[in-house]
């Protein structure tokens, strides 16, 4: 029961934070540019690791920045829970390492959380150092994997947890070398919220008896700590391949979750361009050449129309 709750809290956790930081950019993207042109918005743009709450500037400093508050109490408590993770007796030393792996991890991220409060570095070197957390998150988790045999279901969950950690540092990454590449903030957030679906995810078919894949069963009692194994080859093929389906499907899930955001706020801030220019907020300039020559085309028929009336008079 206690590891179904870390993986329920990892998923509000990771979730949550990555859909907020999901529309901030994309809110951001589009504020950063006072035209309704998406492309001009997305030139303008530059990521940031945070964006504090849009709040009105009374309000207290706790509310605008809440949500990285609430972030580094998560990355506690689970360090927290790493290093208890780390210590249990009945776990290899591997596993116990890549336990103790994470929570260093973790630890830097805590750390980079701090440092926007007390040391304000610039964001391509905060994204750089998230890039390397992220890394080190994968590799810990890679070694996770490594430290479960291939018939239990935890060495698949753990070995695609790296993956999509892997692609959290890679879209970092980016962003340290190009910040003003709009897609890879979007790829940043939506890899944090698919990790987040991953870990409900693995605690649901780890732990809850009634989505354990077919022909597997948790193992309780032994020494490895093992939560589920599959005993034939046939289940345990059949069982990573409902897990594949499963990321898949999440996969699928957060683009169309990312495409719904980036597709309503950009339609929200059209309109209210829109509007804005309807009730006088700009307007097009008439272009002074042809206005020019106009005018002075009709000075030059009145000319020849009076000099004629003066003629026959």
């Amino acid at each position: 029961m206690a590891n179904l709750l870390y993986h329920a809290f990892a998923f509000l956790a990771l979730f949550s934070y990555g859909i907020y930081h999901l529309i901030s950019a994309t809110r951001a993207c589009h504020a950063s540019s006072s035209t309704s042109r998406v492309a001009v918005a997305t030139a303008d743009h530059a990521a940031r690791p945070y964006y504090p709450l849009a709040l009105p500037a009374h309000r207290h400093h706790l509310l605008h920045h809440l949500p990285l508050y609430l972030a580094l109490l998560s990355l506690l408590a689970t360090i927290a829970a790493h290093v208890l993770l780390s210590t249990g007796e009945a776990r290899p030393p591997a596993l116990r390492l890549a336990f103790l792996e994470s929570a260093a991890a973790l630890l830097f991220f805590a750390l980079l959380s701090v440092s926007i409060f007390l040391l304000p570095l610039p964001s391509d070197v905060l994204f750089l150092l998230a890039a390397l957390s992220f890394a080190l998150l994968s590799a810990s988790s890679a070694h996770s994997a490594a430290a479960y045999q291939q018939s239990e279901l935890q060495s698949k969950c753990d070995a695609t947890s790296s993956l999509v950690s892997a692609a959290s540092g890679a879209a970092a990454f980016v962003l340290a070398i190009s910040p003003r590449l709009f897609i890879a903030e979007l790829a940043l957030a939506s890899s944090i919220a698919l990790q987040g679906l991953w870990s409900l995810q693995s605690g649901v078919s780890l732990y809850v008896d009634a989505f354990i894949p077919e022909g597997c069963h948790r193992l309780l009692g032994l020494r490895n700590n093992s939560p589920t194994s599959c005993d034939l080859e046939d289940s345990r093929l059949r069982a990573f391949a409902l897990l594949d389906l499963a990321f898949t499907i999440h996969s699928i899930f957060i683009s169309v979750v990312a495409a719904i955001v980036y597709a309503s706020i950009t339609t929200v801030h059209t309109v209210g361009g829109l509007v804005r220019r309807h009730n006088g907020g700009s307007y097009e300039i008439l272009p002074r050449s042809s206005s020019t020559s106009a005018l002075s085309d009709m000075d030059h028929i009145q000319m020849k129309t009076l000099s004629k009336s003066t003629t026959q008079a």
